[in-house]
């Protein structure tokens, strides 16, 4: 199979994998093992972004995934990576996600910034992501792997949309001067149990360094970042698995609170 070729096969078999909401095994052998190079992965999710295009859904963000320091070290990378935000896969502060929607889900607390202005630089500033920023606000993003059993390298998350599958916005948006960014607490309950914490600087030491590098990195794929696109900028705690009936409610110092819950099956 040419290389083409293994790219649609790959991309097919993930979109397949999402629609029936059955894991398949991991994609990275197809795409060159553990030596393979990130942007054939991108290429793969690129195939599937243009073909939720076509079918009609929006583009709405981005969203930055491994930006905690520990999760890099886990899958032997030094960079974060990205995936692609539609429209579909966002809830309502407190609406339930449905049962049957998702494989096997993961919540994470997240800071997202809305965006007033294109970022089309080739290199971006501080500067130029607080004027761009139109406002902050709490967010759940809720993972899911099409991949069995999370058993993922670089390549397979990569190539899987960065694993992501829905989030949820808070509903009361916060200008960022009023924020401390880096050293806002954050805490994740599920009932009255703390299931996960966190600070803003565990997100590649102040969200911001997480939103430069996105910025910068959808400007080079021919994808730049513009006014009206969400930020997820990355985990500021643990992932907690989610199970149908649950409901997590995320406080972030200064942003207020937002809430996922899963449907009961």
């Amino acid at each position: 199979m040419s290389n083409s070729a293994v790219v649609e096969s790959v991309a097919q078999a993930l979109r397949d994998a999402e629609v029936n909401q059955a894991a398949i095994a991991p994609i990275r052998p197809q795409l060159g093992g553990e030596t393979a190079d990130v942007d054939i992965a991108y290429a793969v999710q690129e195939i599937n972004t243009k073909r939720a295009l076509a079918e009609g859904r929006r583009l709405v963000g981005r969203k930055i995934g491994l930006t905690s320091k520990v999760v890099q070290a886990q899958l032997g990378v030094d960079q974060p990576d990205f995936g692609m935000l539609f429209a579909d896969m966002a809830y309502g502060d407190g609406e339930a996600i449905p049962a049957g929607l998702l494989i096997q889900p993961k919540v994470e607390a997240e800071i997202a910034l809305v965006l007033k202005a294109d970022l089309s630089q080739e290199k971006h500033t501080y500067a130029d992501i607080i004027s761009a920023t139109d406002y902050a606000l709490p967010a759940v993003e809720v993972v899911d792997s099409r991949i069995e059993n999370w058993k993922i390298s670089l390549i397979d998350t990569v190539a899987d949309n960065a694993s992501s599958a829905a989030f949820v916005l808070g509903s009361q948006p916060v200008k960022l001067e009023n924020l401390d960014l880096v050293n806002c607490k954050m805490v994740m309950t599920r009932g009255e149990e703390v299931v996960s914490q966190g600070v803003g600087k565990a997100c590649l030491a102040n969200p911001l360094n997480a939103a430069v590098w996105l910025a910068d990195e959808m400007v080079r794929r021919g994808r730049p970042l513009l006014k009206g696109d969400i930020v997820l900028t990355g985990a500021l705690g643990p992932m907690v698995v989610a199970n149908p009936g649950d409901e997590f409610k995320v406080e972030i110092e200064g942003f207020g609170s937002v809430t996922a819950a899963f449907a009961a099956e």
